[in-house]
């Protein structure tokens, strides 16, 4: 039986994307500076779940895959995201157009992490801007509520100049 991963970095969404196919996993498709360093701290994947909170997606699986999209996380979204619970789907559709496939939402994804609620995470990294941290600390207080995330949990915020953030997110996912 594998040892499950007892960390859960969640990273925001980067703006620079890879090329490649149509679909492909957010880990892999996110090119910002901490996404090189996440793939190079655990390049086997192995060492953590690892989560991302998009502007677009809402919160998921960081191996779940994603086309190439352009959005910003604004005080409307925050406030949007912030409103929901864990079964709340993200994005709430505004028009006809589906963005993230029926049913997914963050209780979904954490449920999945812990086997559901097999085990707790009981190290969580932070890493993002002012209104990603936002959402993020909102989720994972609503994770420690429903369990899947202890109650003394070390939660670490990463948040500081780029260079300090990658030297923050590799000892976050590799201590």
């Amino acid at each position: 039986m594998a040892i499950p991963y007892m960390r859960l970095p969640i990273l925001a969404c980067s703006a620079t994307k890879r090329d490649g196919p149509r679909y492909m996993p957010t880990i892999d498709r996110y090119d910002g500076p901490l996404w090189p360093t996440l793939r190079t701290v655990d390049p086997r994947r192995q060492k953590a779940q690892v989560a991302v909170l998009s502007a677009h997606l809402g919160f998921g699986a960081a191996e779940m895959p994603i086309e190439i999209y352009d959005a910003r996380m604004t005080e409307t979204m925050v406030a949007a995201m912030k409103s929901g619970d864990l079964g709340t789907r993200w994005s709430r559709p505004t028009s006809h157009v589906r963005v993230m496939p029926s049913g997914e939402h963050p209780g979904m994804h954490i449920a999945s992490f812990t086997e559901h609620r097999k085990f707790a995470f009981c190290d969580v990294g932070l890493t993002g801007g002012y209104h990603y941290l936002d959402v993020m600390r909102h989720l994972v207080d609503l994770f420690s509520k429903a369990g899947y995330v202890t109650g003394d949990a070390r939660i670490t915020e990463i948040n500081r100049s780029i260079g300090l953030m990658r030297r923050d997110l590799r000892r976050c996912a590799d201590p």
